[in-house]
């Protein structure tokens, strides 16, 4: 079976809470969606606002491989004629090929919100529908909250339906407007659909509220849908939309569909950590099948299992959707975890893994911190080379009578033999160490410049110590293409955080990765 992707992304997905793009990061979302080999990219209204024309505009002088743009409206307004509706002429006279047009469904909505007569509703959608075809549009209709309406009166939920199709839309898309219904309504009205309505092509839209956006996707794939409408990791109001690049993959290595190339598929994880970058959010590490953690193994008979066959713990080759496999470190792991890292003989294997439980009794979390762990394991084997000696630093945070907070630090420190003292200020401690400590070395290791940090977090342990307790900090780094974690503890917060921090840039200076950027 061949199933279309429909993304919502530049509009459904920017109702979520903080959500905002720019027109020209718009412009990038749409050619990343396209990179993947999704069908059709809903760009949003046509005019809603200056920003809107402004995309419609750029994406009309854009050229796509495989997308195609499409503009979303409303019904005409009731009392009106369609060509006589301001919205539907700008649908109408927009680049735009196809014109995806939402309508009611509910009688709750037509008593409650629009106050629009079932007769006048419609002939609304019909209207609408039939205008926008006779204008050499191509026409999508979403039936919102299609499956409430159809719980309520299923009758009338259809009988919409079949107003939009005999007026000429290609595609009926039922809509889960309030994310409100489970794999087993959804299944159960979409089969009655298609009887009813034998040889119309449909489509879904769900939404996340009771966590089952995408079962109800794949559910009604599995009853005739051929269409699925969704968003990048899952955007969206409230609890968010389906999440399409978890529908992709169980759509094609699940069941068996025909939705995009093998090649295209091996861009998933690329794709939704560069959207979600475009959009200023943190990839969530538990995603399926593109999280850090998706195939992540940190008890000891799992990473043995996964090194003999991998099918004993991974439902997918990780490589199929362009993820890497992971082996976390922790004193629940074994040799093989260690031996999965780096090539190392049993006894090596050993004491690294009586070194990482004595560390995790002291409070360090090794399965959170690979570059950390990728020093120990040169420490246990003798190729660790430290970049400097350090001989001491220091921090001077000063508050001020009118409010403001400066940060200095200074560092002594020894790189090749020769002594090095530099100051800075920064925003915060760590800012402030980190930047003197790159000035100090920047220049005798140049691929320090691709590393940056992003992110920051630290725990305290044992609570019940108060200010007197053990601090972790654990630090994310990356040159731009990987990304890794270091640690540091201590009963003193900047001690923890320069201990994380100068792990973070001998990680990043380890062999690979600085060959990698040709240091």
């Amino acid at each position: 079976m061949k199933v279309l992707l429909y993304d919502t992304t530049l509009r459904d997905g920017m109702q979520g809470e903080g959500m905002s793009l720019s027109v020209d990061e718009k412009l990038r979302v749409a050619h990343a969606l396209d990179d993947l080999g999704v069908h059709l990219v809903e760009a949003g209204f046509p005019s809603s606002n200056p920003k809107e024309e402004a995309v419609f505009d750029l994406l009309s002088r854009e050229s796509f491989e495989r997308a195609e743009i499409v503009a979303f409206g409303m019904t005409r307004r009731r009392g009106s004629a369609a060509e006589d509706d301001a919205g539907l002429r700008v649908l109408a006279d927009c680049f735009a090929p196809v014109c995806t047009l939402v309508g009611k469904t509910w009688g709750l909505h037509l008593e409650k919100v629009t106050q629009v007569d079932p007769e006048e509703n419609l002939r609304m959608i019909a209207e609408s529908v039939a205008f926008l075809r006779g204008q050499g549009k191509r026409v999508i209709y979403d039936a919102e909250h299609f499956f409430d309406a159809f719980r309520d009166d299923p009758a009338y939920a259809l009988r919409c339906l079949r107003a939009a199709a005999e007026a000429g839309a290609e595609n009926l898309t039922l809509c889960d407007t309030n994310g409100s219904s489970l794999p087993g309504q959804v299944a159960e009205a979409t089969s009655r659909v298609r009887e009813e309505l034998a040889g119309a092509a449909l489509g879904i839209h769900t939404h996340d509220d009771a966590g089952c956006g995408v079962a109800n996707s794949l559910v009604a794939v599995e009853a005739g849908v051929s269409l699925v409408q969704g968003t990048v990791n899952g955007y969206g109001e409230r609890c968010g939309n389906a999440n399409l690049i978890t529908i992709v993959p169980d759509l094609q290595l699940k069941l068996g569909a025909e939705v995009i190339e093998p090649e295209r598929l091996e861009r998933l994880t690329e794709v939704a950590h560069r959207v979600d970058e475009l959009c200023n959010v943190r990839p969530d590490p538990d995603q399926p099948y593109v999280g850090q953690n998706a195939f992540a193994h940190k008890g000891g008979m799992h990473v043995a299992g996964v090194t003999r066959d991998a099918r004993t713990f991974e439902h997918v080759d990780p490589s199929e959707v362009g993820a890497d496999r992971r082996m976390l470190m922790s004193e629940l792991a074994g040799k093989g975890t260690v031996k999965a890292r780096a090539d190392v003989d049993d006894a090596t294997a050993t004491r690294v893994i009586e070194r990482v439980k004595e560390l995790e009794h002291r409070g360090y979390q090794l399965e959170a911190a690979d570059g950390s762990f990728d020093l120990l394991i040169r420490k246990e084997t003798g190729d660790y080379e430290p970049l400097f000696t350090l001989e001491a630093w220091r921090v001077i945070v000063e508050k001020r009578a009118d409010g403001r907070v400066e940060t200095e630090a200074t560092i002594k420190i020894y790189v090749d033999g020769e002594r090095f003292v530099r100051t800075a200020e920064g925003n915060g401690p760590v800012h402030a160490l980190d930047r003197a400590l790159r000035d100090a070395i920047g220049e005798t290791y140049p691929h320090l410049r691709e590393i940056s940090l992003v992110n920051f977090k630290v725990r305290i342990l044992d609570e019940n110590l108060g200010s007197g307790a053990v601090t972790r900090v654990l630090l994310d780094a990356s040159d731009g293409t990987e990304t890794w974690g270091s640690i540091g503890v201590s009963e003193n917060i900047i001690e923890a955080s320069w201990e994380a921090l100068v792990d973070s840039l001998e990680a990043g200076m380890l062999p690979a990765r600085a060959q990698r950027a040709g240091a």
